[in-house]
């Protein structure tokens, strides 16, 4: 594939300008832009998905994506455990991604699996296709919005159901032992999937003579990608005072959407008083998730100049059209119950050793196998090329 230098340079120019602009408002901002950049870079490059990767588990028992994941997963709660248990560095104070367990959370998880296949993306895949230049992802970017807002005006109805608190599993039986656990977890699961006949059918790392133009213009193996996006988290822990979430900015932006559209936030209990009023009276790029987010999509919009790839296509089938909008909505809608979606509630749930991390992706699954099997009334396939 060939540079494509006019890509390039709007890319290169959007990422500089604003560089700029947090060099002069935020110090926090200025680190956390350049991050979601490389985590962009880092995702798209390897195509590090989360959808693809259970549908070639659960269609052809393929473990090459998930083997990512875990060693993703274990490197991240390896270095997050030193500084949650510290619950500083630096003289500022730093949280996990603990969030409560309950109907509301594993509903959403559930519905939010749906989506993924139907949408044929999650909340990293949605950004980094989007930002590669896939106008389908781009509608299901948009649908993922209304589906955040249109959960964060449901959610406290939800939020009555049966459930119980937060639970950090480092907290509750020491960092050390807790650790350990995730770890013996995570073997297990792998060694269970090995015993039921799935296997690796894809390399983790580079194919034959390495080439250093790879690292440029891709591709990147997963493994690559596994632990970048795992120290990318940590950093973002570290800078941020929190991990890595996606799905918030979703809502914020469709909430300042409907604003202008004549909504009054005050109708709202979710939208009304603390951190959403604030977030919602404030410029999106004042907000961490927002900043993150165009950093990531700036950063695969890079990747994909880099690779010849941006081709935008508009032969979007109505079925495909249809799939995006619902998948969207379900997305967005799952999120907001869920307290996050594969990034903020599983990978950074799970590294911060929270109980609904663990909950949401056995939810979350059983929503992938019933979304694969009504991708076909969509026309999607559940095949991979190969």
């Amino acid at each position: 594939m060939t540079i494509q230098r006019l890509y390039l340079l709007v890319a290169v120019a959007a990422i500089g300008l604003l560089e700029i602009y947090f060099l002069n408002i935020s110090g926090k901002l200025r680190l956390l832009f350049p991050i979601g950049v490389g985590m962009g870079l880092a995702l798209y490059h390897a195509a590090f998905g989360f959808t693809a990767s259970y549908r070639r588990a659960f269609v052809d028992k393929d473990l090459t994506g998930i083997s990512a994941q875990m060693i993703m997963l274990a490197v991240a709660m390896i270095l997050f455990a030193p500084v949650l248990a510290k619950g500083e560095i630096f003289g500022y104070g730093v949280g996990g991604a603990v969030a409560p367990v309950g109907v509301s959370m594993v509903t959403g998880a559930f519905i939010f699996g749906l989506g993924m296949q139907l949408a044929s993306g999650c909340g990293s895949g949605t950004l980094f296709t989007a930002g590669g230049g896939n106008l389908r992802m781009m509608i299901v970017l948009v649908f993922f919005c209304v589906g955040g807002f249109w959960g964060s005006l449901d959610l406290a109805s939800w939020q009555k159901l049966p459930g119980f608190g937060a639970l950090s599993l480092g907290e509750t039986l020491g960092w050390n032992r807790a650790i350990i656990l995730q770890l013996g977890v995570l073997l297990a699961i792998y060694l269970g999937l090995r015993w039921l006949g799935a296997t690796n059918r894809r390399s983790l790392w580079f194919d034959g003579k390495f080439q250093p133009k790879q690292l440029l213009v891709g591709p990147w193996p997963l493994l690559l990608s596994a632990l970048l996006l795992a120290l990318f988290n940590w950093l973002t822990l570290i800078v941020a005072g929190h991990p890595w979430s996606v799905t918030w900015a979703f809502a914020l932006w469709a909430a300042k959407a409907a604003v202008v559209l004549g909504w009054d936030p005050a109708s709202s209990g979710f939208w009304t008083g603390g951190f959403q009023e604030r977030a919602l009276n404030r410029s999106v790029l004042d907000d961490v998730t927002s900043v993150m987010n165009f950093g990531i999509m700036l950063g695969a919009f890079l990747a994909a100049s880099l690779s010849g790839k941006i081709s935008p296509r508009l032969d979007i089938g109505w079925r495909s059209l249809v799939s995006a909008i619902i998948g969207g909505l379900l997305l967005g809608y799952g999120a907001r119950l869920a307290y996050g979606c594969n990034i903020g509630a599983f990978f950074s749930g799970v590294a911060s050793t929270s109980l609904h991390g663990w909950v949401w992706i056995i939810a979350a699954l059983i929503g992938n196998w019933l979304g694969i099997k009504l991708r076909p009334v969509f026309h999607l396939p559940n095949a991979e090329l190969r």
